[in-house]
């Protein structure tokens, strides 16, 4: 089964947010990570359980709050008392798709648990380095306008997302069917699902997505356009410039295509790159990261013919 088979169905369930649902399997095709930015009741930890629900395999949900311990996260040793000797208890990470929910109410000291795991897919306990399971994928959310007992993700946990999304409310219509459904009890569960074997699979496949030397070079000038900006106190790394290339093929590929072209970098853009930037304090009186991005796309020429 093709995964837009699979987008197809979410967007059944998931009301009015096909270009969001795109995106999600965009980067998890891309082996990247995605965070959920936006109000609380706009369908986050809806969206997030509902792909996890698509595939079969092992599914964790992770509540972050303020006394959550990096042992909770990644696991611990302990000593059993009947062997006398010391086991390894994973924790919830050791899963295919985690969500992790309300990821900013969690402690710094929590928060950088995940950083080893989200970047080299293992987990270091007592020493000892056990591999993730594959795929790996984390889905985070997070609510960016409450600051009461909360903890700014730093840059550096941040820069391990492959895109921030930022969800949005509903069209008129949408939400009317939303509250159709909800009244009348027909709101219905994901009808199909594929395995991680398939996944795997399909992943493999978009190795062979053509990325022309065009376009590496048009992604490269516009990550530098971000280091040199007015506004911009710290612009984005090559880690985000790989990134995006990953999330080009892995887009090309949604939309039947064995090549990249302009349009699917610019469309990605906005949400690989924007979160990753450091805005001076100038910056942040006069302009948004999303905006800058935008005027960047303006102003850096677009290869117009795309060669290999």
């Amino acid at each position: 089964m093709h995964i837009q088979e699979l987008i197809k169905e979410i967007n059944t369930i998931y009301l009015g947010k096909p270009e969001v649902v795109e995106l999600c399997f965009t980067s998890l095709l891309a082996d990247g990570h995605i965070l959920l930015e936006d109000v609380p009741g706009t369908g986050k930890t809806m969206l997030a359980k509902t792909i996890a629900d698509s595939f079969h395999g092992d599914f964790s949900r992770i509540q972050f709050t303020a006394d959550l311990l990096p042992s909770d996260i990644i696991g611990t040793d302990f000593f059993n008392l009947k062997t006398q000797e010391f086991e390894n208890k994973q924790g919830p990470i050791f899963s295919n798709i985690v969500l992790i929910d309300e990821i900013n109410r969690a402690v710094p000291r929590t928060q950088s648990a995940l950083l080893e795991a989200m970047e080299e897919r293992q987990v270091t306990i007592g020493g000892a380095t056990y591999r993730l399971p594959q795929p790996f994928f984390v889905i985070a959310t997070q609510n960016p306008i409450e600051s009461s007992g909360t903890f700014p993700l730093p840059d550096a946990q941040l820069d391990r997302f492959m895109m921030c999304l930022n969800m949005g409310y509903p069209e008129k219509h949408f939400e009317v069917q939303l509250l159709e459904e909800i009244m009348t009890n027909m709101r219905h569960e994901i009808g199909i699902s594929i395995s991680y074997d398939e996944l795997l699979a399909q992943k493999e496949a978009i190795s062979s997505v053509l990325l022309s030397r065009d376009l590496l070079h048009y992604i490269v000038d516009l990550a530098d356009a971000t280091r040199s900006h007015r506004h911009v106190e710290t612009g984005v790394s090559p880690r985000a410039t790989i990134a995006l290339a990953k999330a080009a093929r892995s887009l090309a590929y949604l939309r039947n295509r064995d090549y990249v072209i302009p349009e699917d970098i610019k469309h990605l853009a906005p949400h690989v790159l924007s979160h990753r930037l450091t805005l001076s304090i100038e910056g942040e009186i006069k302009t948004t990261k999303r905006d800058i991005l935008l005027e960047i796309l303006n102003q850096v020429a677009v290869p117009v013919e795309v060669g290999m």
